[in-house]
């Protein structure tokens, strides 16, 4: 008998993607950076999320921040206080928002695929984005086809006052099929009716402003605010 602990894989395959996302505290980042100079599997594990992580952003073109933004960065690190920060304001287009929008859905799907956010195991299927052209309203979806569960997680944005956020699955040439009203915040846990399930592959997720309730007729009503392709996980 040693007294050690059984290795468990998928436990450091969780801890090396929360190191690689810069979520572990910093006593718990040290002990794993001290372990990986030691156990080389798991500096591969730590390698291949990296790697992944990387991937993500292939093909974004460079954008220029704004001209303020350094300023506001300088003043946080080194003012007496903090400015304050209100997220997304005065940011126009997705293209230089999609790095850290990225950074927020990766942190998303960890948790989720991970099961510490749903308590559900690992989570085999599909994934989407879904996102506005300007930002204001940011989602991840990751669906497991085996129970048939979408979940939703919302990144940022909220439905105008006084109307409810729809999310619409359109597939090939099909009409829009509702799968649920979302909620003001947190993670929606959506049930896909057995017969949509085979048109989830290459469909689209899309989120509308409804009425309180949901759509009164079955299909949008509402202004179009975001959407996004679903892809294999």
């Amino acid at each position: 008998m040693t007294g050690q602990p059984p290795y468990d894989e998928d436990a450091d395959r969780i801890l090396a993607g929360e190191y690689a996302l810069g979520l572990l505290p910093v006593d718990e980042a040290s002990e794993f950076e001290a372990r990986m100079a030691r156990e080389p599997d798991l500096r591969a594990l730590y390698a291949g999320w990296a790697e992944g992580f990387a991937g993500l952003t292939d093909g974004i073109p460079e954008v220029a921040p704004p001209a303020a933004l350094k300023a506001r960065i300088d003043a946080d690190l080194f003012a007496a206080s903090p400015s304050v920060r209100r997220p997304f304001a005065g940011w126009r287009g997705l293209g230089w928002l999609v790095g850290g929008a990225v950074a927020a859905a990766v942190a998303v799907l960890l948790v989720v695929n991970a099961g510490l956010l749903t308590g559900e195991p690992e989570l085999p299927g599909y994934t989407a984005s879904i996102a506005a052209e300007d930002g204001s309203l940011m989602l991840a979806a990751s669906y497991d086809a085996d129970g048939g569960l979408l979940y939703i997680e919302r990144l940022a944005g909220t439905a105008p006052t006084g109307r409810a956020l729809e999310l619409w699955l359109i597939a090939g040439g099909n009409e829009p099929v509702s799968l649920g009203i979302l909620p003001d915040s947190g993670t929606a846990r959506l049930n896909v009716a057995e017969e949509l399930r085979a048109q989830i592959n290459g469909g689209l997720l899309a989120v509308s402003d409804e009425p309180p309730g949901g759509s009164p007729t079955g299909a949008p009503t509402g202004t179009v605010l975001a959407s996004g392709k679903i892809t294999p996980a």
